[in-house]
């Protein structure tokens, strides 16, 4: 008897993985490679493989801008860091290049950035990530993808998956908190008073 596909099976699972470690790109050479193809989004794994990513489907794209707007919002009012949207990306210590749906960053960190760097990929891990699963996002390698912002200096991470409506959450030192069905997430307190509906982003509007 056949087995059923689980959800990750089910999913269309769009990535082009090139392993372009031998030709040694430079930061540089990268930066150019995605000025001269911006209508594609590249990462870069700490193994110098070049990923070529799947375009954001329509509801993924409604509820990233949610995602965004509210930790904009937070970040505004609070003062005391960053906030970055999905098409920011991130030079880590490892050397993987890396976008996070949603980022922050404290501006005490942020300044010690020099400031010609910041004008292409900054090379910091941000203090707190927010990844969304999407249609096109296996949840191990979505999930892989967060414990490597966590060793790499992020202080807290959430992984949202509206598909099978749960929430991981991630802190160094450890275990990953999954949580079924979550209501409000609460970042401190590395976000202090940071609150997010996790419900809120379930659904489109009718």
């Amino acid at each position: 008897m056949a087995r059923p596909p689980s959800i990750d099976e089910e999913l269309d699972d769009v990535q082009l993985v090139l392993n372009v470690k031998s030709v040694g790109l430079t930061d540089d050479q990268f930066a150019e490679l995605c000025s001269e193809n911006s209508d594609v989004n590249f990462e870069m794994t700490a193994q110098g493989e070049l990923l070529i990513l799947s375009p954001t489907y329509s509801e993924t794209g409604w509820r990233n801008s949610k995602i965004t707007q509210r930790l904009a919002n937070w970040a505004d009012a609070d003062g005391t860091g960053l906030c970055f949207d999905s098409s920011a990306l991130f030079n880590l210590p490892n050397g993987a290049k890396r976008a996070p749906d949603a980022a922050w960053i404290s501006k005490r960190r942020w300044s010690l950035v020099p400031a010609d760097r910041r004008k292409k990929f900054a090379p910091i891990c941000p203090d707190f990530v927010i990844e969304l699963r999407s249609g096109s996002d296996r949840l191990q390698r979505i999930r892989a993808k967060m414990d490597e912002y966590i060793s790499n200096g992020t202080q807290l991470g959430w992984l949202l998956d509206t598909i099978a409506n749960r929430a991981y959450i991630y802190r160094p030192g450890c275990a990953v908190e999954e949580i079924e069905s979550p209501g409000i997430l609460r970042g401190d307190p590395v976000l202090p008073d940071f609150e997010f509906n996790f419900s809120g982003i379930l659904h489109l509007p009718e």
